[in-house]
């Protein structure tokens, strides 16, 4: 089984993070390719950002998903996931989709600890978007600059622990979700320390993933994620045009 996992954003950093976190939760013989954003910015937080980062993903996507089983959409916010559903012929997931159907799985409630403030409301949207807004307990961020967006682990570690314990303590949080690819590996790094289970994206995306790729559910013809309709077109690379033609 080989797995893209593409990271909408420029940060070389991250990558490595995803990378990492994906090969020690990807079962025996699947293999793992990550791939970085070309253009775009060093980590998404807003609506904006976030779709820069969806054309960025669907034009690595058009390129390189043929060598693939499945497509792992590697941000918080899940970027452009719903648009590639139509067009690509094996299972999309995203960080943000695969993370909360585990803390689904593990209690009732959850919170999402953030690296930001401000990435909040987006994704406070996108969890109403998949329909589990009476489950959210809250969204609790960091509150200061990140100098280093590949060391947030390493400088906010401590933060990080704080603000979870305050979902749970105050919130009333049965799981963690902790947010981000900048996080990857940190619930596994945390194992033990926090009062309630706490959920990584990487590595619930990549056991998903693994799981669709073997359901084998085949992809929609027919309603709202069926393939694009033929039309005329201008401006788009020809990986994009050939995943348009080859869609229907």
């Amino acid at each position: 089984m080989k797995l893209l996992l593409i990271n909408p954003n420029i940060s070389d950093s991250v990558s490595e993070l995803i990378r990492a976190e994906a090969v020690r939760s990807a079962s025996p013989g699947t293999e793992i390719e990550v791939l970085t954003a070309p253009l775009g910015v060093a980590y998404i937080e807003t609506r904006f950002e976030a779709m820069i980062g969806a054309y960025a993903t669907a034009q690595l996507a058009a390129e390189h998903h043929a060598a693939h089983d499945a497509v792992v959409v590697a941000a918080f916010g899940d970027p452009g996931l719903n648009a590639l559903r139509e067009v690509l012929p094996c299972p999309v997931t995203g960080l943000t989709e695969a993370a909360l159907a585990s803390a689904c799985l593990l209690g009732q409630r959850f919170s999402i600890v953030a690296i930001s403030q401000r990435i909040r409301a987006w994704y406070r949207e996108t969890v109403s978007a998949y329909g589990l807004d009476s489950r959210l307990a809250s969204i609790r961020g960091l509150d200061e600059p990140l100098a280093d967006i590949g060391n947030v682990q390493g400088n906010q570690g401590e933060r990080l622990v704080a603000l979870a314990e305050r979902c749970v303590d105050e919130d009333g949080a049965d799981v963690i979700v902790l947010a981000g690819a900048p996080l990857a590996g940190l619930a596994r790094s945390l194992r033990g320390r926090l009062p309630v289970p706490a959920v990584d994206g990487v590595s619930s995306a990549v056991r998903h993933a693994e799981t669709l790729v073997a359901l084998q559910p085949g992809r929609a013809q027919r309603g709202s994620f069926a393939p694009p309709p033929q039309k005329p077109n201008a401006g788009l690379s020809p990986a994009v045009q050939a995943l348009l033609r080859q869609a229907r």
